[in-house]
């Protein structure tokens, strides 16, 4: 159970990036919050690895970060938050649903 949960907070630094490399322009600070969470999302997906097979957990971690993402996109942003693209993004946390039940 661990695992899932190293898996779970390396996708939610995985959302920290992007962040960090949206705000970095003209500020060093957020450029070393990306590199930072970069290094944390990489640390924690290599932890969790050690018992969740390798696609499922790659497939996790990057679905975790692609739809934290978006959320934080739509809600700090101001990214366009249609129907068409909500239905797209639920299709992801549709197979992040299906990779941990299929574990």
């Amino acid at each position: 159970m661990i695992n899932w949960l190293y898996l779970f907070l390396a996708g939610v630094c995985e959302i920290g990036w992007p962040v960090g490399l949206k705000l970095a322009s003209g500020n060093r600070w957020w450029a070393l919050f990306a590199i930072a969470t970069m290094a944390a999302s990489g640390f924690l997906l290599f932890l969790a690895q050690k018992a969740i097979p390798m696609g499922t957990a790659y497939a996790v971690w990057t679905g975790i970060g692609a739809v934290g993402a978006f959320v934080v996109g739509i809600i700090w942003f101001e990214d366009p938050a249609t129907a068409a693209r909500m239905i797209a993004v639920s299709f992801i946390v549709i197979g992040i649903i299906g990779l941990k039940l299929a574990a």
